[in-house]
């Protein structure tokens, strides 16, 4: 584990001495005036976000689908269509991997791809018959697999974990200082 401690500027760079006394392994301490790297909010979110991904993978293998996929339909399925643009700021994509994503799912006659009455300029995309009954046949896994993890962690802490997560991300909506405020991050 990579840890940081918090030093002035002029001990940024130090070489530090192996424990054994040997000068042929020599291993560069970077001192950087920040949290342990172990600490950080964005590393703490992405290994849980990785310890739940892991309780999902097998089964979405099993399915022939990948993370993004499964994101793309549950997005999908909770709504009639909606616009390329907005799906790919609603499933957390960027443009590019979401265009390859589409192109599969298309492949697989798992969505649909409709023109904009209104505006034959803009790409709707739909859930298709086909990719409900996938979602139908992956639902009772996914369901078994939260309900595994609500009784190894607990309903009244997940839930608390949700409103906890859910609160976070109001507190820090509109404050897009430090980036795009596009991720692409899979789950």
């Amino acid at each position: 584990m990579l840890h940081c401690k918090l030093v002035s500027p002029e001990k940024r760079m130090t070489r530090k001495k192996p424990a054994n006394g040997s000068q042929s392994a020599k291993v560069l301490d970077r001192r950087v005036p920040m949290r342990e790297f172990s600490r950080s909010l964005p590393m703490s979110l992405l290994r849980a976000r990785e310890a739940v991904m892991r309780q999902f993978r097998p089964s979405l293998r099993r399915h022939g689908l990948t993370e993004q996929q499964w994101r793309i339909l549950r997005a999908l399925a909770a709504i009639d269509a909606i616009e390329v643009t907005e799906l790919a700021r609603t499933a957390f994509l960027l443009g590019p991997s979401l265009s390859r994503i589409l192109r599969d799912l298309d492949a697989r006659g798992l969505i649909e791809r409709k023109t904009a009455k209104t505006d034959m300029r803009r790409g709707l995309i739909s859930i298709s018959e086909k990719g409900i009954k996938l979602m139908e046949v992956v639902a009772p896994s996914s369901e078994a697999i939260y309900a595994a993890i609500t009784r190894r962690y607990g309903a009244r802490k997940l839930a608390e974990l949700q409103e906890m997560l859910g609160a976070l991300e109001a507190s820090l909506a509109g404050l897009e200082a430090g980036g795009e405020g596009e991720a692409e991050g899979g789950g």
